[in-house]
């Protein structure tokens, strides 16, 4: 068993000592030694060397002792496998060439054979389990079939999804079927890590809050449930919607075992839509690790009071930003292992 089982207790609902705590993006960009790897090897051979991607998921670990490891890989491995080519471009991001837009391009979409595509996922997840030595847990995760059909279709990152939106409202047909074929690779991409090794898988719905709240249920809960469903009962599953706090009480009926959200909801009102039989995550503003270390231990303490210790895992409402001091992302784990009930 672990040394240190907080985060899964957590999961579980148990009382705890105090709160586990991680962050999101933890492995990576704000790092001098993943910068290191970063100017030696370009983003997707990180992705796919087992050694690099071992590495970088522990480096944080090492530095700052969070309480669970998530591995390094990216949502859009899903995409790859599919027969999407993506490719991340320097100032740009994820870059997708041939977007899904019609019929013809749904027809090269496939799904894969999990096994043989993202093989390079499962040695990465063996040798990230080897380095952390049952120390801690080991996250894995994917993105919402929604998210993927947001790179999907739109062809590349954006600030409304406009083309993704448009595809969905009068390709709905088309829509549906990218979304299942998403759904269905994700839910055995997702079960051979559980294979591999990881404790606890997280979906993320990056772009949720890009739809409203009816659109949301039709476009992207109803798939995310089914993920959760074919994975419960072998493993605990997080479900983080950016911008969705309209979604938490639809979301709360679910059986995944945690709920994460953003910083744009108070904490008790996050605890009155979830209720009070769930495990909630987050939610402090990636930007406020640009505060001063001894604010940040103070705004920590307080999150944590309002939340309350069980049930709650500390972590940011977003992924941390890589221009965040080192001392203050120090800070931020501190202030949770030196919190006293």
């Amino acid at each position: 068993m672990f040394k240190n089982d907080l985060y899964l207790r957590a999961l579980k609902g148990e009382i705890v000592e105090r709160p586990p705590v991680w962050m999101m993006r933890q492995a990576g960009r704000y790092l001098p030694e993943f910068i290191k790897i970063r100017e030696k090897y370009d983003f997707f051979t990180r992705c796919r060397t087992p050694e690099l991607a071992s590495e970088i998921t522990v480096q944080p670990i090492r530095r700052y002792g969070m309480d669970a490891a998530i591995l390094f890989s990216d949502i859009l491995v899903i995409p790859q496998a599919m027969n999407i080519e993506v490719e991340m471009k320097p100032g740009v991001g994820p870059w997708l060439p041939n977007p899904i837009r019609t019929q013809k391009d749904l027809d090269r979409v496939i799904v894969p054979d999990v096994t043989v595509e993202l093989d390079y996922v499962m040695k990465a997840i063996k040798a990230s389990k080897d380095l952390l030595n049952n120390e801690i847990p080991l996250i894995g995760f994917a993105g919402s079939p929604w998210t993927i059909l947001c790179y999907c279709v739109q062809g590349q990152g954006s600030k409304n999804f406009d083309k993704a939106k448009e595809f969905c409202f009068t390709q709905p047909i088309l829509a549906h079927t990218l979304l299942q074929r998403i759904t269905s690779t994700t839910i055995a991409y997702l079960k051979e890590k559980v294979k591999a090794g990881v404790d606890a898988v997280q979906i993320f719905d990056s772009w949720g809050g890009m739809l409203s709240p009816t659109d949301y249920q039709e476009f992207s809960w109803q798939y995310i449930n089914q993920i959760i469903e074919a994975l419960k009962d072998e493993v605990p599953v997080i479900a983080f919607g950016k911008g969705c706090w309209f979604a938490l009480e639809e979301m709360a009926k679910s059986k995944a075992a945690a709920l994460g959200v953003d910083w744009t909801i108070n904490p008790k009102i996050a605890r009155k839509l979830a209720g009070s039989k769930i495990t909630l995550q987050g939610n402090m503003d990636p930007s406020r690790l640009l505060s001063s270390p001894s604010h940040i231990k103070k705004m920590v303490t307080e999150m944590i009071r309002s939340f309350g210790k069980d049930r709650y895992i500390v972590n940011l409402g977003h992924g941390i930003l890589p221009n965040i001091p080192l001392e203050n992302a120090k800070a931020f784990i501190d202030a949770v292992k030196e919190f006293e009930a």
